[in-house]
Protein backbone atom coordinates (compact mmCIF):
# COMPACT_ATOMS: atom_id res chain seq x y z
CA UNK A 1 0.00 0.00 0.00
CA UNK A 2 1.45 3.64 -0.94
CA UNK A 3 0.24 5.77 1.79
CA UNK A 4 1.15 8.74 -0.51
CA UNK A 5 -0.87 8.02 -3.21
CA UNK A 6 -3.85 10.61 -4.30
CA UNK A 7 -7.41 9.90 -5.00
CA UNK A 8 -8.14 10.41 -8.43
CA UNK A 9 -8.14 8.25 -11.92
CA UNK A 10 -6.71 4.94 -11.97
CA UNK A 11 -7.30 4.40 -8.06
CA UNK A 12 -9.34 1.75 -6.17
CA UNK A 13 -10.39 4.03 -3.13
CA UNK A 14 -11.94 2.74 0.42
CA UNK A 15 -13.67 5.68 2.41
CA UNK A 16 -15.81 5.99 5.06
CA UNK A 17 -18.87 9.41 4.47
CA UNK A 18 -21.79 10.14 5.72
CA UNK A 19 -24.32 12.61 3.57
CA UNK A 20 -26.36 15.39 5.81
CA UNK A 21 -28.53 17.63 4.94
CA UNK A 22 -27.65 20.95 6.12
CA UNK A 23 -29.87 20.74 9.56
CA UNK A 24 -27.47 17.94 9.90
CA UNK A 25 -30.15 15.42 10.03
CA UNK A 26 -27.77 12.36 8.98
CA UNK A 27 -29.24 10.82 5.38
CA UNK A 28 -26.79 8.01 4.89
CA UNK A 29 -23.26 6.88 6.67
CA UNK A 30 -20.98 4.20 6.38
CA UNK A 31 -19.49 5.53 9.95
CA UNK A 32 -19.54 2.53 12.62
CA UNK A 33 -19.82 -0.16 9.92
CA UNK A 34 -17.98 -1.23 6.75
CA UNK A 35 -16.25 1.06 4.68
CA UNK A 36 -17.32 1.97 0.98
CA UNK A 37 -14.56 0.89 -1.92
CA UNK A 38 -15.08 2.13 -5.25
CA UNK A 39 -13.40 2.90 -8.10
CA UNK A 40 -12.52 6.44 -9.53
CA UNK A 41 -14.97 7.14 -12.20
CA UNK A 42 -16.85 4.01 -12.13
CA UNK A 43 -20.19 6.00 -11.29
CA UNK A 44 -20.69 4.94 -7.72
CA UNK A 45 -20.22 8.55 -6.13
CA UNK A 46 -21.75 11.78 -8.12
CA UNK A 47 -19.16 13.24 -9.91
CA UNK A 48 -19.74 16.29 -7.21
CA UNK A 49 -18.84 13.90 -4.35
CA UNK A 50 -15.93 12.82 -6.41
CA UNK A 51 -14.54 16.65 -6.86
CA UNK A 52 -14.74 16.58 -3.32
CA UNK A 53 -12.15 13.74 -2.49
CA UNK A 54 -9.91 14.44 -5.44
CA UNK A 55 -6.65 14.89 -4.25
CA UNK A 56 -6.97 12.94 -0.87
CA UNK A 57 -4.71 10.74 0.60
CA UNK A 58 -5.37 7.66 3.03
CA UNK A 59 -5.94 8.71 6.41
CA UNK A 60 -7.31 12.50 5.00
CA UNK A 61 -10.51 13.35 6.97
CA UNK A 62 -12.56 16.38 5.58
CA UNK A 63 -16.13 17.61 5.81
CA UNK A 64 -17.15 19.43 2.54
CA UNK A 65 -20.41 22.09 1.31
CA UNK A 66 -21.88 20.26 -2.14
CA UNK A 67 -24.52 22.45 -3.35
CA UNK A 68 -28.02 20.51 -5.37
CA UNK A 69 -26.30 20.73 -8.79
CA UNK A 70 -23.30 19.06 -7.97
CA UNK A 71 -24.94 16.13 -5.50
CA UNK A 72 -27.99 15.32 -6.79
CA UNK A 73 -29.74 17.95 -9.47
CA UNK A 74 -32.10 20.25 -8.98
CA UNK A 75 -35.39 19.74 -8.09
CA UNK A 76 -37.26 19.22 -11.64
CA UNK A 77 -41.28 19.76 -11.76
CA UNK A 78 -41.41 17.85 -14.74
CA UNK A 79 -40.44 15.15 -13.24
CA UNK A 80 -43.66 15.15 -11.46
CA UNK A 81 -46.48 13.11 -13.38
CA UNK A 82 -50.07 12.36 -12.61
CA UNK A 83 -51.89 9.09 -13.62
CA UNK A 84 -55.28 7.96 -13.21
CA UNK A 85 -56.06 6.02 -10.31
CA UNK A 86 -57.63 3.15 -12.15
CA UNK A 87 -54.62 2.50 -14.24
CA UNK A 88 -53.02 0.93 -10.87
CA UNK A 89 -53.81 -2.49 -9.88
CA UNK A 90 -54.01 -2.29 -6.43
CA UNK A 91 -55.32 1.43 -6.27
CA UNK A 92 -56.73 1.22 -2.90
CA UNK A 93 -53.68 0.07 -1.55
CA UNK A 94 -51.38 3.20 -1.90
CA UNK A 95 -50.94 6.20 0.37
CA UNK A 96 -48.86 9.23 0.34
CA UNK A 97 -45.37 8.36 0.76
CA UNK A 98 -46.00 4.85 -0.94
CA UNK A 99 -42.20 3.86 -3.07
CA UNK A 100 -43.34 2.41 -6.24
CA UNK A 101 -41.48 1.04 -9.30
CA UNK A 102 -41.83 2.23 -12.83
CA UNK A 103 -40.47 1.18 -16.29
CA UNK A 104 -38.56 3.87 -18.51
CA UNK A 105 -38.88 4.32 -22.39
CA UNK A 106 -35.79 1.81 -22.15
CA UNK A 107 -37.34 -0.55 -19.66
CA UNK A 108 -35.33 0.61 -16.46
CA UNK A 109 -36.69 0.44 -13.46
CA UNK A 110 -37.53 4.02 -12.31
CA UNK A 111 -38.50 4.36 -8.85
CA UNK A 112 -41.57 7.29 -8.17
CA UNK A 113 -42.49 8.14 -4.71
CA UNK A 114 -46.60 8.47 -4.53
CA UNK A 115 -46.86 12.34 -3.10
CA UNK A 116 -50.30 13.40 -3.40
CA UNK A 117 -53.76 10.95 -4.24
CA UNK A 118 -57.14 12.09 -4.52
CA UNK A 119 -60.46 10.25 -5.84
CA UNK A 120 -59.69 9.98 -9.61
CA UNK A 121 -55.60 10.93 -9.85
CA UNK A 122 -52.19 9.61 -8.48
CA UNK A 123 -49.22 12.61 -8.17
CA UNK A 124 -45.60 10.44 -8.71
CA UNK A 125 -42.59 12.13 -8.11
CA UNK A 126 -39.91 10.53 -10.06
CA UNK A 127 -37.03 13.63 -8.61
CA UNK A 128 -34.23 11.66 -6.15
CA UNK A 129 -35.45 12.42 -2.48
CA UNK A 130 -32.23 14.35 -2.19
CA UNK A 131 -32.66 16.54 -5.79
CA UNK A 132 -32.83 20.04 -4.85
CA UNK A 133 -31.22 20.02 -1.29
CA UNK A 134 -27.65 21.39 0.07
CA UNK A 135 -25.64 18.91 1.56
CA UNK A 136 -22.52 18.41 3.48
CA UNK A 137 -20.66 15.23 2.96
CA UNK A 138 -17.92 14.23 5.49
CA UNK A 139 -15.62 11.76 4.16
CA UNK A 140 -12.19 10.11 5.59
CA UNK A 141 -10.36 7.71 3.39
CA UNK A 142 -8.84 4.81 4.29
CA UNK A 143 -6.92 3.44 1.50
CA UNK A 144 -6.22 4.44 -2.00
CA UNK A 145 -4.98 1.95 -4.52
CA UNK A 146 -3.95 1.62 -7.92
CA UNK A 147 -6.56 0.18 -9.68
CA UNK A 148 -5.05 -2.28 -12.25
CA UNK A 149 -7.25 -4.02 -14.28
CA UNK A 150 -7.23 -7.84 -13.57
CA UNK A 151 -4.87 -9.73 -16.02
CA UNK A 152 -5.18 -13.30 -16.86
CA UNK A 153 -2.83 -15.31 -16.77
CA UNK A 154 -2.66 -17.88 -19.03
CA UNK A 155 -1.15 -20.81 -18.65
CA UNK A 156 0.43 -23.98 -21.17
Amino acid sequence: MNDELRVGPQTRITLHFAVRLMDGTEMDSTFGGEPATFVWGDGSLLPGFERAILGLKAGDRRSVFIDAQSGFGDYNEQNVQHFRRDTFAAPDGMEVGTVMNFADAAGAELPGVVSALDEQWVTVDFNHPLAGRELTFEVEIVRVEHDAPEQTVKLN
